[in-house]
């Protein structure tokens, strides 16, 4: 990740999200209560796809990595916070520091592309239904999920060997509660433009490239669905995309009003309510939208019970 030049800090320390020992107290039996949540969710998301043949298609195909990288990128954050959250030692070494970031970042910019490969599987599905089986094919599917993942590690790692170059040589208190690009280019002592730059095109690009796929896909759908003479028809078509557009709509506003602004307009109170939001309650609500707006998943469900009794 490249070397730590002219630094005099031992390691960071995440000052989290509050003082106040009762509110520590409180937020880490939510944010606990929460990621058991996300991780029961997810978890059995996966599960009831695998084991239930009749969800074995493109759209659960990619429903089950959209749960595995929520499940992923919230064990890389909520695990640290709840730690520091129940204990007074909130030291984070350079190496953990940089791993929590890299690994966030893998699987934030590949789950942007995963909710835009979700989206054209929706635009072939409803405009082009009869190519269907032919164009979403399981090598085009594994193309597109590979490509997320492909993007999503040169993303991150281009993100952090250009941050692993800055100075550290004065304070090392992270003024957030967890290693994220922001509070740490606050931190340093080195001029961070160019960094800002480079960071900007990284997640300017993934997010510029997932709008317009998702965008275009929509707006292809909405079309198609128009003109569906039946109601039945397009209330069928509206409800197989609005678990989709939900959560779409609610991860990317909250990764481009945290990402896609400038290191000047940096607020501490804003980004962390955002942050937890996408880093925390995020991962806990897509597998509630994809399930309780989903009849097959709740069938399946069913099904995968009664084998099992």
């Amino acid at each position: 990740m490249g070397r730590w030049n002219s630094t005099n800090v031992p390691g960071f320390i995440l000052m989290g999200l509050t003082d106040s020992a009762e509110t520590q107290l409180v937020l880490s039996l939510l944010f606990l209560l929460i990621y058991l949540i996300t991780l029961l969710g997810n978890a059995g998301m996966i599960l009831i796809i695998r084991l239930d043949p009749q969800l074995h298609s493109p759209m659960y195909f990619f429903l089950t990595h959209l749960s595995f990288l929520d499940l992923s990128y919230s064990s890389v954050i909520t695990p640290k916070t709840l730690q520091n959250l129940l204990t007074s030692t909130k030291n984070i070494s350079f190496m953990g520091c940089f791993i929590q970031l890299y690994f966030f970042i893998v699987f934030g910019a590949a789950e942007c592309l995963l909710l835009s490969s979700m989206a054209y599987d929706r635009y072939v599905a409803i405009c082009r239904p009869l190519h269907y089986p032919v164009i979403m094919s399981t090598g085009l599917c594994h193309a597109l999920l590979a490509g997320s993942y492909v993007v999503g590690f040169v993303d991150s790692t281009v993100n952090a060997v250009s941050i692993s170059r800055l100075h550290f040589c004065n304070s090392n208190v992270i003024q957030h509660f967890f290693c994220d690009t922001s509070p740490i280019l606050a931190l340093s002592c080195s001029d961070t433009s160019e960094v800002e730059i480079i960071i900007f095109i990284c997640a300017g690009s993934n997010l510029l490239l997932s709008l317009i796929i998702i965008s275009g896909s929509y707006v292809s759908i909405l079309s198609t669905i128009m003109n569906i003479n039946s109601t039945a028809g397009k209330q069928k078509a509206f409800s197989t995309c609005a678990s989709h557009l939900l959560g779409v709509t609610i991860f990317y506003s909250t990764m481009i009003f945290t990402y896609l602004k400038p290191k000047s307009s940096y607020s501490l109170g804003r980004d962390q309510v955002a942050s937890v939001f996408y880093t925390i309650v995020i991962p806990m609500l897509n597998p509630l939208i994809y399930s309780l707006r989903n009849k097959e998943v709740k069938s399946a469900a069913v099904r995968v019970l009664k084998k099992k009794e």
